[in-house]
Protein backbone atom coordinates (compact mmCIF):
# COMPACT_ATOMS: atom_id res chain seq x y z
CA UNK A 1 0.00 0.00 0.00
CA UNK A 2 1.14 3.65 -0.73
CA UNK A 3 0.28 6.18 1.43
CA UNK A 4 0.59 10.51 0.57
CA UNK A 5 1.23 11.64 4.07
CA UNK A 6 0.72 15.88 4.07
CA UNK A 7 1.98 17.50 6.85
CA UNK A 8 0.03 20.81 7.82
CA UNK A 9 0.30 22.74 10.89
CA UNK A 10 -1.56 25.46 11.62
CA UNK A 11 0.83 27.97 13.35
CA UNK A 12 2.84 29.67 10.50
CA UNK A 13 4.07 32.59 11.27
CA UNK A 14 5.60 34.29 8.25
CA UNK A 15 2.26 33.80 6.43
CA UNK A 16 -0.47 33.38 8.87
CA UNK A 17 -2.45 30.39 8.10
CA UNK A 18 -0.39 29.93 5.08
CA UNK A 19 -2.11 26.10 4.54
CA UNK A 20 -5.23 27.05 4.12
CA UNK A 21 -4.68 30.63 2.33
CA UNK A 22 -6.94 31.24 -0.74
CA UNK A 23 -4.49 30.67 -4.11
CA UNK A 24 -6.30 30.98 -7.20
CA UNK A 25 -9.27 30.92 -5.53
CA UNK A 26 -9.01 27.86 -3.15
CA UNK A 27 -6.87 26.92 -0.64
CA UNK A 28 -3.55 26.37 -0.70
CA UNK A 29 -3.18 22.67 0.72
CA UNK A 30 -6.24 21.34 -1.88
CA UNK A 31 -3.28 21.45 -4.76
CA UNK A 32 -1.40 19.21 -3.02
CA UNK A 33 -4.29 17.12 -1.79
CA UNK A 34 -5.66 17.14 -5.63
CA UNK A 35 -2.48 16.31 -7.11
CA UNK A 36 -2.08 13.02 -4.76
CA UNK A 37 -5.41 11.64 -6.40
CA UNK A 38 -4.75 12.83 -9.86
CA UNK A 39 -1.45 10.36 -9.74
CA UNK A 40 -3.64 7.68 -8.94
CA UNK A 41 -0.70 6.57 -6.58
CA UNK A 42 -2.06 6.50 -3.26
CA UNK A 43 -4.47 4.29 -1.51
CA UNK A 44 -5.01 7.02 1.69
CA UNK A 45 -4.29 10.43 1.53
CA UNK A 46 -3.96 11.64 5.10
CA UNK A 47 -3.35 15.17 6.34
CA UNK A 48 -0.95 15.36 9.49
CA UNK A 49 -2.48 18.11 11.44
CA UNK A 50 -2.80 19.78 14.52
CA UNK A 51 -5.47 22.35 13.52
CA UNK A 52 -9.29 21.42 13.10
CA UNK A 53 -10.04 24.21 10.14
CA UNK A 54 -7.27 22.59 8.13
CA UNK A 55 -8.13 19.16 9.06
CA UNK A 56 -11.71 20.13 8.06
CA UNK A 57 -10.94 21.75 4.57
CA UNK A 58 -8.48 18.99 3.76
CA UNK A 59 -11.41 16.44 4.52
CA UNK A 60 -13.59 18.50 2.14
CA UNK A 61 -10.97 18.15 -0.72
CA UNK A 62 -10.88 14.53 -0.39
CA UNK A 63 -8.08 13.67 2.27
CA UNK A 64 -7.81 11.60 5.43
CA UNK A 65 -7.81 13.24 8.65
CA UNK A 66 -7.85 9.98 11.39
CA UNK A 67 -5.53 11.44 14.05
CA UNK A 68 -4.28 15.13 15.45
CA UNK A 69 -0.56 15.88 15.51
CA UNK A 70 0.54 16.43 18.99
CA UNK A 71 1.67 19.88 20.01
CA UNK A 72 5.09 18.98 20.45
CA UNK A 73 5.46 18.05 16.69
CA UNK A 74 3.87 21.30 15.00
CA UNK A 75 6.02 23.81 16.72
CA UNK A 76 8.61 25.74 14.88
CA UNK A 77 11.04 23.32 14.99
CA UNK A 78 9.47 20.02 14.42
CA UNK A 79 11.63 18.33 11.75
CA UNK A 80 10.10 16.26 8.52
CA UNK A 81 11.08 13.03 9.47
CA UNK A 82 9.95 12.66 12.81
CA UNK A 83 6.46 14.36 11.87
CA UNK A 84 5.85 11.45 8.83
CA UNK A 85 7.37 9.02 11.46
CA UNK A 86 4.11 9.67 13.59
CA UNK A 87 2.22 9.72 10.89
CA UNK A 88 2.92 6.25 9.92
CA UNK A 89 2.93 4.99 13.42
CA UNK A 90 -0.69 6.87 14.32
CA UNK A 91 -2.25 4.93 11.34
CA UNK A 92 -0.93 1.48 12.07
CA UNK A 93 -2.35 2.18 15.43
CA UNK A 94 -5.88 1.93 13.31
CA UNK A 95 -4.82 -0.49 11.01
CA UNK A 96 -3.88 1.32 8.02
CA UNK A 97 -0.29 -0.29 7.25
CA UNK A 98 1.57 1.27 3.80
CA UNK A 99 5.01 0.03 2.13
CA UNK A 100 5.94 3.37 0.75
CA UNK A 101 4.96 6.67 2.30
CA UNK A 102 4.88 10.13 0.12
CA UNK A 103 5.32 13.01 2.37
CA UNK A 104 3.97 16.00 0.18
CA UNK A 105 4.02 19.46 1.59
CA UNK A 106 1.18 21.86 1.40
CA UNK A 107 2.31 24.28 -0.39
CA UNK A 108 3.07 23.20 -3.89
CA UNK A 109 0.70 24.47 -6.31
CA UNK A 110 2.83 23.64 -9.24
CA UNK A 111 3.78 20.13 -8.14
CA UNK A 112 2.02 17.93 -10.94
CA UNK A 113 0.88 14.34 -10.52
CA UNK A 114 3.60 13.00 -13.13
CA UNK A 115 6.48 13.97 -11.05
CA UNK A 116 5.11 12.09 -8.00
CA UNK A 117 4.76 8.95 -10.62
CA UNK A 118 8.42 9.71 -12.16
CA UNK A 119 10.00 9.89 -8.60
CA UNK A 120 8.29 6.63 -7.36
CA UNK A 121 9.26 4.67 -10.64
CA UNK A 122 13.01 5.83 -9.70
CA UNK A 123 12.99 4.89 -6.09
CA UNK A 124 12.16 1.63 -6.95
CA UNK A 125 14.92 1.14 -9.59
CA UNK A 126 17.24 2.20 -6.92
CA UNK A 127 18.86 0.87 -3.92
CA UNK A 128 17.63 4.40 -1.92
CA UNK A 129 15.77 4.68 0.99
CA UNK A 130 14.11 7.90 -0.68
CA UNK A 131 13.49 10.06 -3.77
CA UNK A 132 12.54 13.49 -3.84
CA UNK A 133 12.29 16.13 -6.72
CA UNK A 134 15.76 18.52 -7.31
CA UNK A 135 16.14 21.32 -9.86
CA UNK A 136 19.27 23.21 -10.68
CA UNK A 137 20.55 26.30 -9.23
CA UNK A 138 20.00 29.21 -11.34
CA UNK A 139 23.73 30.02 -10.85
CA UNK A 140 27.18 27.79 -10.05
CA UNK A 141 27.56 27.30 -6.44
CA UNK A 142 31.03 27.22 -6.72
CA UNK A 143 31.18 30.90 -7.50
CA UNK A 144 29.38 32.12 -4.72
CA UNK A 145 30.23 35.31 -2.79
CA UNK A 146 30.35 36.53 0.01
CA UNK A 147 29.58 40.55 1.36
CA UNK A 148 30.86 42.24 4.44
CA UNK A 149 29.55 44.90 6.00
CA UNK A 150 31.10 47.38 4.47
CA UNK A 151 29.62 46.15 1.11
CA UNK A 152 33.20 44.53 -0.02
CA UNK A 153 32.89 40.94 -1.46
CA UNK A 154 34.66 38.06 -1.44
CA UNK A 155 34.38 34.82 -2.88
CA UNK A 156 33.15 31.78 -1.01
CA UNK A 157 35.67 29.14 -2.81
CA UNK A 158 38.16 31.43 -3.92
CA UNK A 159 39.83 28.37 -6.14
CA UNK A 160 36.99 28.65 -8.64
CA UNK A 161 37.09 32.33 -9.13
CA UNK A 162 38.79 32.63 -12.19
CA UNK A 163 37.01 29.34 -13.69
CA UNK A 164 34.62 29.50 -16.43
CA UNK A 165 31.39 28.99 -14.96
CA UNK A 166 30.30 26.26 -17.55
CA UNK A 167 33.26 24.04 -16.78
CA UNK A 168 31.84 23.57 -13.31
CA UNK A 169 29.57 20.77 -12.39
CA UNK A 170 26.14 21.24 -12.03
CA UNK A 171 24.65 21.84 -8.67
CA UNK A 172 21.24 20.86 -7.51
CA UNK A 173 19.11 21.88 -4.60
CA UNK A 174 15.84 20.23 -2.96
CA UNK A 175 12.85 21.51 -4.57
CA UNK A 176 10.84 21.32 -1.54
CA UNK A 177 7.88 19.64 -2.79
CA UNK A 178 7.50 16.03 -2.00
CA UNK A 179 9.70 12.83 -0.75
CA UNK A 180 9.13 9.15 -1.28
CA UNK A 181 10.57 6.87 0.93
CA UNK A 182 10.09 3.25 2.38
CA UNK A 183 8.00 2.62 5.92
CA UNK A 184 11.45 1.64 7.56
CA UNK A 185 13.71 4.57 6.31
CA UNK A 186 11.09 7.02 7.33
CA UNK A 187 11.17 5.08 11.15
CA UNK A 188 14.87 4.71 11.00
CA UNK A 189 16.53 6.47 8.63
CA UNK A 190 16.20 10.80 9.84
CA UNK A 191 19.05 11.55 6.44
CA UNK A 192 16.87 11.97 3.84
CA UNK A 193 19.43 14.08 2.02
CA UNK A 194 21.90 11.91 1.81
CA UNK A 195 20.24 8.66 1.48
CA UNK A 196 18.85 9.15 -1.44
CA UNK A 197 18.21 9.74 -5.47
CA UNK A 198 17.02 12.91 -7.15
CA UNK A 199 14.27 12.84 -9.43
CA UNK A 200 15.05 16.36 -11.54
CA UNK A 201 12.25 18.81 -12.60
CA UNK A 202 12.53 22.01 -14.14
CA UNK A 203 13.80 25.17 -12.03
CA UNK A 204 10.47 27.55 -13.45
CA UNK A 205 7.95 25.06 -11.63
CA UNK A 206 9.63 25.21 -8.06
CA UNK A 207 8.96 27.92 -5.73
CA UNK A 208 9.21 27.58 -1.81
CA UNK A 209 6.74 29.75 -0.51
CA UNK A 210 7.69 30.91 3.06
CA UNK A 211 7.83 34.54 2.91
CA UNK A 212 4.89 37.67 1.64
CA UNK A 213 7.25 37.90 -1.19
CA UNK A 214 7.78 34.12 -1.71
CA UNK A 215 3.90 34.14 -1.86
CA UNK A 216 3.26 37.41 -3.88
CA UNK A 217 5.79 35.12 -6.77
CA UNK A 218 4.04 32.14 -6.81
CA UNK A 219 1.20 34.35 -7.70
CA UNK A 220 2.87 35.90 -10.57
CA UNK A 221 4.06 32.38 -11.51
CA UNK A 222 0.58 31.38 -11.81
CA UNK A 223 -0.64 34.30 -13.86
CA UNK A 224 1.66 33.52 -16.58
CA UNK A 225 1.61 29.41 -16.08
CA UNK A 226 -1.91 29.30 -14.94
CA UNK A 227 -3.10 25.99 -13.24
CA UNK A 228 -0.84 23.47 -14.81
Amino acid sequence: MNIAIIPARGGSKRIPRKNIKLFGGKPMIAYAIEAAAAASLFERIVVSTDDAEIASIAREYGAETPFLRPPELANDYAATVPVIAHAIESCRSLGIFAEQVCCIYPGVPFMLAQDLSGALKLLQESNADYCFPVTEFPSAVQRALGRADNGGMTPLYPQYELTRTQDLPLAYHDAGQFYWGGCNAWLSNPRIHSSSVGYVIPNWRVVDIDTPEDWMRAEKMRNVLGEI
